[in-house]
């Protein structure tokens, strides 16, 4: 699959080109911190397309926009432009928008486990699933940040207790949104941006779902 192919979104592309930009001035002005976060972060924003040609499961393109744009906005814009003590929200909505995607892979996951035709009859189970599922990924993340700051001395918990429990809120919030997206998409409802995302994940990757068509050509 080559990356730089049309099938990639506005804004994959947009936020390569920031990185490339932004690495080729700092290599210029000899800013070699700002070069390796970079570099880094352009590398890391490639994973989701790998990961694609390696497994043969497509994701859509907004969904790998999103990826990307979230690499950039938490590695790059985050710590090199500073946003994180520039705008105070700016942790808010990361921490919302990523459990909002962990909310639909929640979705997703269970959907793969048990086949989604005999699912759609429980979309409340699956919502329920699926925001558990975006929370206990939001709390592992705390607990990496308090780990972090105990063992090198970092700051990634910020004013503490305070910032904890307001990402674990924020990450409630984005789970349930996540969540309701996947229990839109089981209701029939696919013409919303969320839900239309997980319909065409579905679609694209047919065979992860279908296990009795699976085991029948088995």
């Amino acid at each position: 699959m080559n990356p730089f192919s049309p099938r990639q979104s506005a804004i994959t592309y947009l936020m390569w080109g920031l990185l490339i930009w932004a690495g080729g001035f700092a290599m210029a002005t000899g800013n070699w911190t700002t070069v390796f976060i970079a570099s880094v972060t352009l590398a890391l924003t490639f994973l989701p397309i790998v990961l694609q040609s390696w497994s043969g499961i497509r994701i859509p393109n907004a969904f790998t926009g999103a990826i990307v744009f979230f690499l950039v906005a938490t590695l790059f814009l985050g710590e090199v432009g500073d946003f994180y003590e520039r705008f105070w929200w700016w942790d808010v909505v990361l921490h919302t928008g990523s459990a909002i995607g962990f909310g639909m892979i929640g979705t997703i996951l269970i959907l793969m486990l048990l086949g989604a035709d005999r699912m759609t009859g429980s979309p409340r189970l699956v919502a329920l699933f699926a925001f558990m599922f975006g929370v206990a990924i939001g709390a592992v993340w705390e607990i990496f940040e308090f780990a972090m700051d105990q063992m090198f001395g970092l700051n990634m918990q910020k004013s503490g207790l305070v910032d904890t429990m307001y990402d674990l809120i924020v990450d409630c919030v984005g789970a349930a949104v996540g969540a309701f997206a996947g229990y839109a998409y089981l209701k029939g409802k696919q013409d919303g941006w969320l839900s239309g995302m997980i319909g065409t994940f579905v679609a694209d990757n047919r065979r992860l779902f279908d296990r009795e068509e699976e085991q029948d050509a088995a």
